[in-house]
């Protein structure tokens, strides 16, 4: 089963609903006009970088998030979330690293540390925005762009030491063994704990900066994490699939889970300091 959706195509199909209703669509916009692509050659150019930009009306300027999909690739569920922020204030950026490639079904596309560079790249485009307030921007994920989203604001990877990368990282159900647990801004995880796809206890360890398998940390040098577990919930516990078992895990939707997920969401973005949204 394909669940992705090339965002050219699902921009094509909203703006002809959007002609026949009147509603005004958010826009599809060139984050960057190519990058390096993710292969053994490392040498090809791959195609524009492209996002989809649901801001709130009025002339900010805003807060933002830069929002990182899974290896289900683009979807409706971004664009949903994207939505969803707008409708709090924020600007959601919601790009589309794999074009329309599935990943989870074992299609060529760059992974959690290309999506990184792309994060970056979407960082820098809407810093140039003048509807954005640039030193309030965010970034969030899920699963493989959970991932990329605590890369983003670790310390040992890429991440701005000076102050000027993200101010704060939302990750739901990422494999948490990859972080360090040194930061450069707080972070929010959201995790099921019938996950069967990337593991609570990990996180748990992660949150209590204790050393797992590959990977060491410290716990003076940790950075505060705040961790939900949702006791009967799966991976992809947002998404509005029916119960299914997808190349060999189990998801199923679990609206509570949703729901009180979007809460915590909401006040951590909110708790970061200098990130409370203008009114839209």
């Amino acid at each position: 089963m394909n669940f992705a959706l090339t965002l050219t195509s699902f921009l094509l199909l909203l703006a002809a609903f959007d002609s026949r209703s009147g509603i005004r669509a958010d826009e599809l916009v060139q984050v960057a006009p190519r990058r390096a692509a993710v292969g053994p050659s490392n040498q090809d150019i791959a195609p524009p970088l492209l996002g989809y930009l649901a801001r709130p009306k009025g002339p900010g300027r805003f807060p933002a998030v830069v929002l990182l999909h899974g290896c289900f690739g683009f979807d409706g569920h971004d664009t949903r979330v994207a939505s969803a922020l707008k409708s709090w204030g924020y600007v959601g950026l919601a790009l589309d690293s794999l074009g329309g490639a599935n990943v989870c079904q074992g299609q060529v596309g760059p992974g959690a540390g290309a999506e990184v560079l792309d994060a970056f790249a979407a960082l820098r485009y809407l810093t140039a925005q003048n509807f954005v307030a640039s030193g309030r921007i965010a970034v969030m994920g899920f699963s493989m762009g959970g991932e990329a989203s605590l890369l983003a604001v670790d310390k040992q990877g890429i991440a701005h030491a000076d102050g000027t990368g993200f101010r704060a990282a939302v990750a739901y159900y990422p494999p948490c063994g990859v972080s360090s647990g040194v930061l450069t801004a707080p972070a929010l995880i959201l995790v099921g704990e019938r996950d069967d796809w990337t593991s609570a206890e990990a996180c748990r360890k992660l949150a209590a900066h204790e050393s797992d398998i590959g990977t060491t940390r410290d716990a003076v040098n940790g950075t505060p994490i705040s961790l939900v577990v949702y006791p009967d919930a799966t991976h992809a516990f947002d998404y509005p699939f029916p119960a299914l078992r997808h190349v060999g895990h189990f998801i199923q939707h679990d609206e509570a889970a949703a729901r009180d997920s979007e809460t915590h969401v909401r006040n951590f973005l909110r708790r970061v300091p200098g990130d409370e949204p203008d009114k839209p």
